[in-house]
Order: C-alpha cells, then sequence, then structure tokens
C-alpha cells in the first residue's frame, strides 16, 4: 500500500513539475538544456574560462514529497538573494533552491520573475555567456 501513496504522491507533483519547467524552458535560447527526462530538467551555460567547465544555471526536480527550483546565480550572486520577496523566501531551502507541493500562480510568477533577474545577472557577470 506505501507503494501506491508514494505513486499518489508523484502524480500530484506533475502539475508543479510542468509549470516550473515552463518557467526554467524560457531561457533555453541563451543557455543550453543538459538534463530533460520525466522527473528532472536543468539547464547549464557555456565553459567558463575562470572555472574550466560548463556553469550549471539551474533545474527542476520531481522529489517524494515535492518539486525542487533550483537557481544558482542566486548561490553566484547574493545580491538576488534581497530581490526575493518573503512570501517566495519561505519556500527557499539551503542558498540556491525552493521547494513546492502544488502549484502556486503568485509564487510563480515571482519565481518566474527572480529567474528573468537570475539569466541578465549570469549572462552580465558569467564569462563566455551570450
Amino acid at each position: 500500500m506505501k507503494r501506491d501513496t508514494d505513486l499518489t504522491i508523484q502524480l500530484d507533483l506533475k502539475p508543479v513539475y510542468v509549470e516550473l519547467v515552463r518557467i526554467m524552458k524560457k531561457h533555453e535560447k541563451n543557455l543550453k538544456v543538459f538534463t530533460n527526462n520525466k522527473d528532472t530538467y536543468s539547464l547549464i551555460g557555456p565553459i567558463s574560462e575562470k572555472f574550466k567547465k560548463e556553469l550549471w544555471f539551474g533545474g527542476v526536480q520531481i522529489k517524494k514529497n515535492y518539486v525542487s527550483y533550483h537557481l544558482m546565480p542566486v548561490y553566484m550572486y547574493p545580491d538576488l538573494v534581497k530581490e526575493i520577496p518573503g512570501s517566495l523566501k519561505k519556500r527557499m531551502q539551503g542558498k540556491s533552491c525552493f521547494n513546492f507541493r502544488q502549484v502556486d500562480k503568485d509564487l510563480f510568477k515571482q519565481l518566474a520573475e527572480l529567474t528573468e533577474k537570475s539569466i541578465k545577472m549570469f549572462k552580465q557577470r558569467s564569462d563566455n555567456i551570450g
């Protein structure tokens, strides 16, 4: 029975995953898709001269009880943290991850705006970014 419960939770999270991927996908033109499968989607930038590797921009991943939205520029550029609205900040886990259990249009709009600011910062400050 536990297995059925886990599956039900996973299925309920799919709309959350779809909405969060939609936010991240808007930036494919500036970055490169690194992972795209049924439960994980992520974007990377070009090779950084400074770090000698591609920089991970962020991703979305279905976990057991929530969907994670990782946004590395929030970690890389602490000034972005100051721009996170309090209601969105409550969803923050660690330095660059936001967790959601259900679709919340207001929070997702704030997250889309933060992602837009993040891509601009990422392009301005990261070497070799389009």
